[in-house]
């Protein structure tokens, strides 16, 4: 896969009251069935068969509606998907330089397309986790430093 397939709700695009209506239904429903493995969507009238839903595509409605209804955007992207440089750089708020380092010294795998670098989401996802940990260790560390030295 050369293109990630993302899909994008911009931020405002759903309407804040009806998202906010829909979440709380969402979420009664699921607290009212907490065992239930699919959701049995009925439509107005009742005629019509159920649309059933697993709970977890469900739940993710639930979480893009409550985004919606606070105005944010939201991007759904698969786990398998992979990335370009840029797009990477872009996920990770650095250059595309300092990801093609990344890449380079093995921090994040990747493959080649020809002589095009792709990173699968998932690494990228997993770099991301154990950069955050390393920065919360020296944060945790500095501050204890802080502490002895009374600053």
């Amino acid at each position: 896969m050369t293109d990630v397939q993302a899909k994008r709700v911009q931020p405002g695009s759903i309407d804040a009251e009806v998202a906010g209506r829909a979440v709380r239904r969402i979420k009664d429903y699921l607290m009212r069935y907490p065992e239930q493995p699919t959701v049995h969507v009925v439509g107005e009238h009742g005629d019509e068969d159920p649309l059933i839903l697993p709970r977890e595509a469900v739940t993710l409605l639930a979480f893009i509606l409550a985004q919606a209804a606070e105005g944010r955007g939201v991007t759904v992207i698969p786990s398998h998907a992979e990335l370009t440089t840029q797009q990477a750089a872009d996920m990770l708020h650095v250059s595309r330089p300092y990801v093609i380092k990344l890449l380079e010294t093995g921090e994040i795998p990747f493959r080649l397309i020809g002589k095009h670098r792709r990173i699968k989401y998932e690494d990228l996802q997993e770099y991301k986790r154990r950069d955050d940990a390393k920065r919360r260790t020296a944060a945790d560390e500095l501050a204890a430093l802080g502490q002895e030295l009374g600053i």
